[in-house]
């Protein structure tokens, strides 16, 4: 499933806990309250999330609904000094960074339905790239800079499109009956990582970035989603529910060495996404009562929600800024 779907299937649920008792969904103290600015933590966790914070580095952009609609925000590393980027009525998700850190591509709604935006670092400049009557979602830069992978329903269902960096040249990778979403690029720029449904059940598959060699990494009954590559290329992290609920696992690209990193059968963790220089996972888990932002080192160790709010946070998208 992609994770713009799952997003949708999740919006009501989203939606009751970001209003929480009583709440409006746009008012009242949500409405004035940034993300992490929530729950305390333990004496623990506060001395585990010292640690941690301590060698995290750069930025995150992230989906809160913490205003009552999802909007992206960035932070620090850390959690600290979260921003609302969008600060929009309608619906903004599936945040990327590019490259260089200083853009960052999303999709929206907000002229009526789901388009590729793109905005400088500070969420000033916003431009609209994809201008199609269809949704065009899950937006992905390749490592130079100069293309944009993303998801498109144009033809009738979800295939994976790229398109050049400014909107023009879209080209299609996947053509298939049923739904291939979340592309993500490896880091030479030489394949593409994304989700397909075309074995029956949401699967990560690895084709060269001309949309050739398709190939299924994961081949499991269970739901595989989710995929993100690490910097050196040497791993893909995913969420999978082959455990029970979700958990994130990471593979080799060929498919081999699959390793399971969290391991929380009662709640769901997903949508990771790697440090720049590898060194740890922001990932979005459910164990605190509703979805927020995490960290974890690649070993599953140093697990720690950065967000810490009672509205839900999700699909975070790491960069170092230049």
């Amino acid at each position: 499933m992609s994770r713009w779907l799952a997003v949708l299937a999740m919006a009501p649920v989203l939606l009751a806990a970001a209003c929480g008792d009583g709440g409006d969904g746009g008012g009242g103290d949500g409405a004035d309250r940034t993300p992490t600015e929530g729950t305390p933590r333990s004496e623990a966790a506060r001395a585990t999330a010292t640690a941690i914070a301590s060698k995290l580095k750069g930025k995150l952009v992230f989906v809160s609904i913490v205003d009552g609609n999802p909007e992206v925000f960035a932070m620090d590393a850390d959690g600290s000094d979260a921003k609302n980027l969008t600060d929009h009525g309608l619906n903004d998700g599936a945040p990327a960074w590019s490259p260089d850190g200083d853009r960052i591509a999303f999709h929206s709604d907000r002229d009526g339905n789901m388009e590729i935006y793109v905005m400088k670092a500070d969420g000033s400049g916003i431009q609209r790239l994809t201008r199609d009557a269809a949704n065009d979602t899950e937006p992905a830069w390749s490592p130079d800079g100069e293309r944009i992978a993303f998801v498109a329903q144009r033809d009738g269902n979800a295939e994976i499109y790229v398109m050049n960096a400014d909107g023009s040249g879209p080209t299609r990778l996947t053509e298939n009956d049923t739904d291939d979403s979340s592309p993500v690029w490896s880091a030479d720029g030489e394949q593409i990582a994304f989700v397909s449904k075309r074995d029956g059940n949401p699967e990560v598959y690895v084709m060269a970035a001309d949309g050739s060699a398709q190939t299924n990494i994961t081949q499991n009954e269970a739901s595989d989603s989710g995929p993100d590559w690490s910097p050196d290329g040497s791993l893909i992290a995913f969420h999978s529910s082959r455990g029970g609920g979700a958990d994130i696992y990471t593979i080799k690209p060929d498919g081999s060495g699959l390793a399971r990193v969290t391991e929380d059968v009662e709640h769901n963790d997903s949508l990771p996404s790697w440090s720049p220089d590898g060194g740890f996972i922001a990932f979005t888990s459910d164990r605190d009562g509703n979805t927020e932002v995490y960290v974890m080192e690649p070993d599953g160790s140093g697990q720690t929600n950065l967000t810490l709010d009672s509205a839900p946070n999700r699909e975070p998208d790491w960069a170092e800024p230049q």
